[in-house]
C-alpha cells in the first residue's frame, strides 16, 4: 500500500486554490529577492541590473514610433530575410546561431 505525502486534494477547486497559494508564495519570495538586489552594495551587478530593468532609450523608441506612424520608417525586406535565415542556420559546429 502506498501512503500519500501531504494533504489529499479531493476536488478541482481545492487543487486550484492550492496552486494559487503556491504561486503567491513564489511571487512573494521573488519580490523580496528583487528588493534586496536593488537595495544595496551586497547585490551583484547582475542582480542590480535585473532589478532595474532593461536599459531603454525612450527618445529612440519615440522617434521610431513616430516614423512608423507617419509611414517614414524604412523597411529593407531583403536584409530582414537574410537576418532571419542567419539566425536559423547552424554554424560550423552544427549548433544554431
Amino acid at each position: 500500500m502506498i501512503k500519500s505525502i501531504g494533504q489529499a486534494i479531493s476536488s478541482p477547486i481545492e487543487l486550484a486554490k492550492s496552486r494559487e497559494g503556491s504561486k503567491a508564495r513564489a511571487a512573494s519570495t521573488a519580490g523580496s529577492s528583487l528588493s534586496e538586489a536593488s537595495s544595496g552594495a551586497s547585490a551583484t551587478p547582475a542582480a542590480r541590473m535585473a532589478a532595474e530593468g532593461a536599459p531603454v532609450d525612450m527618445d529612440r523608441v519615440a522617434a521610431i514610433k513616430s516614423a512608423i506612424a507617419s509611414g517614414n520608417y524604412p523597411v529593407n525586406a531583403e536584409k530582414i530575410a537574410e537576418r532571419m535565415i542567419a539566425l536559423d542556420l547552424p554554424d560550423e559546429s552544427g549548433e544554431p546561431h
